[in-house]
């Protein structure tokens, strides 16, 4: 049936033209209204009107679409600021302290070439010393306080603080960026190199905002299901202005806002600079990020000005310097920042209005408007911006701060875009520093060859108020605290089930490993610290049982009626659900895992996460996020479901995963594994359980391959040794007939391989006359880090062999290794085996076909075994390169 085009003549331009309007005569009077006051008072004047009545609607409880822009200043008028609780000049003294030893410690290090980073904490120092002073919350009171997000090129700032508060010392300043020997400190903020001070990794940009968002949930999460009270905890997490391009800075916005994240505060350092230049030069970043977050549901406040611009603006009755402040491209304030007043009068005030602003200014005033008075280096501005945060409730807050990127350091480094790869002062530029912070540093201090750090002593009046300010907050930050809390080991009746074996019954290894945290998940003294993580994908992973048991996690419960709800199986969430689905989304996914597999520090609870994820949208899509996870020393089982290169079919090239094993090899904190059957998960998990939440804890996280193939599941065998095979990565899962003669050779296979390595060995026996012991590699790359340290051991004199050495010595024959990843996943090993080494994998890209025509075309499976089998032993002398020919014509692979 066509529709009707409506005639050109009563256009739709607005949603409400579609909705009657009950009184035309009122409507047509308010609109008559606004056209008067155009004509008499200007437009700006009109513009005007409608914000006051539009926030005057809002501040009435009236249901309205926020706006999403607002001018160019401060969202907190000089006449709302709140009383500061401090004492400024004492404040004042310790930030100007934290300033020069900064500088001092990135400048010590210069001539060994060790570089560093000083324009950031410099335009960036106010906002962390108010935050430290008055608002950040340490670990003495209930045991997590705030967790801080800090920007990592910020660093030498938190070190010089922490220098201040007897903390560290000269000599581990000294140490900036040297770890060679175990003891410096690490560039960036690194727990796993300083596990003592950093809590959250954020160097990395724009995962810092992510994982901070999914932290403040997580926080939600764990209050929600009775685990920790942790309404007392905030998450702040510090920016800079161009870190907001990452994607992930801004991925996750809306969840924020829609879980009404008040516990959660975003400090974006506005500098207007990224690493090489303006961040927006041609437009404004600021304007540009407030109408991002409001429109995303976000409490905005910016803090601009600083409080020399007050009574000008209280006097721009015209509007005409808000214009102007809204109007100028940011690449033109930093100019601004660097130029004279001759240049800010002619380029700046501009008309009569904003000339007649310039005339009653002088020109150390005019120069003091944009290089001294931003928001962002004001204290009280800084303060009421804060306040004005954590005093907001529903919502998130952001704070949009400006500054000037090297503030204090000089002109040369002031405003400049290069000044991130700037990483030294002169001799000269530390005087007019002292003198301009008004520091008590004799000249004579300053005429070595070194500047040096100042510490006015551990009784000086500045380290006694700062540490009463941080006693006051609870205790020192940043700090990370480990009290160790081993949980109750899972009874071994968990395991029984997949040890036994599932008899005739084909099951799917992900179907075995969801069946085993199902049951975990009812320990009665650790089930409940089960944190199963999807994305979005809990049915193609069998988990759709758990919805109505375990409950999906919602703050705001289920407000509708589930449209399955007449079915056993319905999608049931809840305020205090234990699954976390995360939609399609596995960046979050993996925020959402580092939040939970950190929980034993950052709230002294551990939890066990589980994150499952679909084929290669792991270690290739979120690898970064896995390697932040490493440094922050997460603990957890990361599961990649469906698996393989060739048991999806259908999904094709995108999705068949060859090579995340390979990617996660490359991580030092991963134990990973590509267990065959069901009761190698059992003893896998099991053993994971031990070694991240037992006695003595180890900060790794697992990573378990699982496949959706269908597959019989033997019982483990009764043989001495299997389990410790299976942990260390290799045992003999089915050995060749020993009383058999003719030609040998070893089988080794991991994952879904082992079923086509199985089957050539009844094919080589039966057709060849050719005996394959079978082995189950576990894990290809535990076998490697077993070697490597034994490498290591023997160049300190010791003597041993590695693991895989060990179990294949004496096996008669050529080794032959497959699997349904890239051959070099298995070729990790073969420098540790003496017997002929050759693989088989699944190199290039995957495609789309039945399991059994992708595996022969990429020569895996069990036929092809067969051929290359026989290849092996025709270069070995011990069958005729004949019976190779004949073998590849009559398995068809001869073509």
């Amino acid at each position: 049936m066509s529709v009707p085009s409506r005639p050109a003549t009563s256009p739709v331009t607005s949603e409400l033209d579609q909705l009657p309007d009950r009184d035309r005569e009122e409507t047509a009077e308010w609109q008559a209204s606004l056209d008067a006051v155009v004509r008499n008072a200007g437009p700006d004047r009109a513009v005007y009107l409608l914000r006051r009545v539009h926030e005057f609607a809002a501040r009435s409880g009236l249901s309205l679409p926020g706006l999403l822009a607002s001018d160019y200043i401060n969202t907190v008028p000089v006449s709302a600021q709140p009383a500061f609780d401090g004492d400024l000049a004492m404040e004042t003294r310790i930030t100007a302290l934290n300033r020069w030893n900064a500088a001092a410690m990135v400048t010590r290090g210069a001539p060994l070439g060790l570089g560093g980073h000083i324009a950031t904490y410099a335009s960036a120092a106010w906002l962390y010393e108010i935050g430290f002073n008055h608002f950040f919350h340490g670990k003495d009171g209930d045991g997590s306080g705030d967790q801080l997000f800090l920007q990592g090129h910020a660093s030498p700032g938190i070190y010089a603080r922490v220098f201040l508060e007897g903390r560290l010392s000269a000599q581990d300043l000294d140490g900036f960026r040297r770890e060679a020997t175990g003891h410096g400190l690490p560039s960036y903020p690194h727990p796993r190199r300083l596990p003592w001070l950093w809590e959250f990794p954020t160097v990395s940009m724009g995962l810092g905002p992510l994982g901070a968002i999914y932290q403040a949930r997580f926080n939600r999460y764990l209050r929600a299901r009775g685990i920790k009270d942790t309404s007392a905890s905030r998450v702040w997490a510090f920016l800079g202005d161009g870190e907001i391009d990452e994607p992930e800075s801004t991925a996750a916005l809306t969840l924020a806002s829609r879980e009404n994240l008040d516990n959660l505060t975003f400090v974006v350092n506005c500098n207007l600079q990224r690493l090489d230049g303006p961040v927006r030069s041609n437009s404004k970043i600021v304007q540009e990020l407030d109408a991002r977050f409001r429109g995303a549901g976000w409490n905005v406040v910016k803090t601009l000005w600083g409080e020399a611009w007050d009574p000008l603006l209280l006097r721009d009755t015209t509007g005409d310097l808000v214009r102007r402040l809204g109007e100028i491209p940011d690449a033109q304030l930093q100019t601004l920042a660097a130029r004279d007043a001759a240049y800010i009068r002619k380029s700046f005030f501009t008309g009569d209005a904003l000339s007649g602003v310039a005339a009653s200014l002088n020109d150390t005033q005019v120069v003091d408007l944009f290089g001294n008075s931003r928001g962002g280096h004001e204290p009280l501005k800084v303060h009421a911006a804060y306040r004005a945060a954590v005093e907001h409730k529903g919502a998130p807050t952001v704070i949009l701060a400006q500054t000037v990127k090297g503030h204090t350091l000089g002109s040369a480094f002031e405003s400049r875009n290069a000044n991130h790869q700037m990483k030294k002062l002169t001799p000269q530029q530390f005087r007019d520093m002292r003198d301009l912070l008004e520091l008590p540093i004799p000249d004579s201090a300053l005429a070595g060859d070194q500047v040096p750090y100042w510490h006015p002593g551990p009784d000086a009046p500045e380290v006694r108020y700062l540490r009463e300010r941080r006693a006051a907050l609870g205790g020192p930050a940043p700090a990370r605290r480990v009290v160790n809390r081993p949980l109750p080991q899972p009874a071994a009746t968990s395991f029984e089930a997949l040890k036994k074996g599932f008899g005739h019954q084909e099951v799917a290894t992900t179907m075995a490993l969801v069946r085993l945290v199902k049951d975990l998940m009812r320990d009665k003294d650790t089930g409940a610290r089960w944190v199963p993580i999807i994305p979005d994908e809990a049915r193609t992973f069998g988990m759709e049982s758990m919805f109505p048991t375990a409950g999906i996690y919602s703050p705001h419960g289920q407000t509708y009626d589930p449209v399955d709800a007449d079915q056993l199986l319905f999608y049931k969430e809840s305020s205090t659900g234990q699954l976390i689905i995360e939609g399609i989304t596995e960046a979050g996914s993996v925020a959402e895992f580092a939040a939970a597999a950190t929980s034993y520090a950052t709230h002294g609870e551990p939890m066990i996460p589980f994150y499952i994820f679909y084929s290669m949208f792991g270690f290739q899509r979120t690898g970064d996020q896995f390697w932040a996870l490493a440094d922050q020393m997460g603990r957890g089982f990361v599961v990649g479901g469906t698996a393989g290169r060739t048991t999806m079919t259908g999904e094709g090239l995108q999705h068949g995963d060859g090579h995340s094993h390979l990617l996660a090899a490359t991580n030092p904190a991963v134990v990973s594994y590509d267990p065959a059957f069901a009761f190698e998960i059992a003893v896998i998990a099991r053993e994971g359980l031990r070694r991240m939440y037992g006695e003595r804890p180890e900060n790794v996280f697992y990573y378990l391959t699982v496949y959706n193939e269908p597959k019989t599941q033997p019982a483990i065998p009764p043989v001495p040794g299997v389990e410790e095979g299976i942990v260390r990565g290799i045992y003999r899962f089915r050995p060749a007939d020993p009383a058999a003669t003719g030609p040998r050779i070893q089988l080794l296979a991991s994952g879904t391989a082992i079923h086509w390595a199985l089957r050539a060995q009844e094919l080589l026996a039966a057709e060849w006359n050719v005996h394959a012991d079978v082995w189950s590699v576990t894990s290809w790359t535990e076998l490697r880090r077993d070697a490597l340290d034994t490498d290591a051991a023997v160049l300190r004199g010791e003597h041993r062999l590695p693991y895989v050495t060990e179990a294949l010595a004496g096996a008669p024959g050529p080794v032959l290794a497959v699997s349904d990843w890239m051959r070099q996943v298995p070729d990790q090993i073969s420098q540790w085996v003496e017997q002929d080494y050759f693989s088989l994998g699944t190199d290039g890209f995957g495609l789309s076909d039945t399991r059994d025509d992708v595996r022969r075309y990429f020569r895996v499976d069990a036929e092809s075994i067969v051929v290359t089998a026989l290849d092996r032993l025709a270069r070995a002398g011990q069958v005729t390169p004949e019976t190779t020919q004949r073998a590849r014509k009559r398995h068809g692979l001869d073509l």
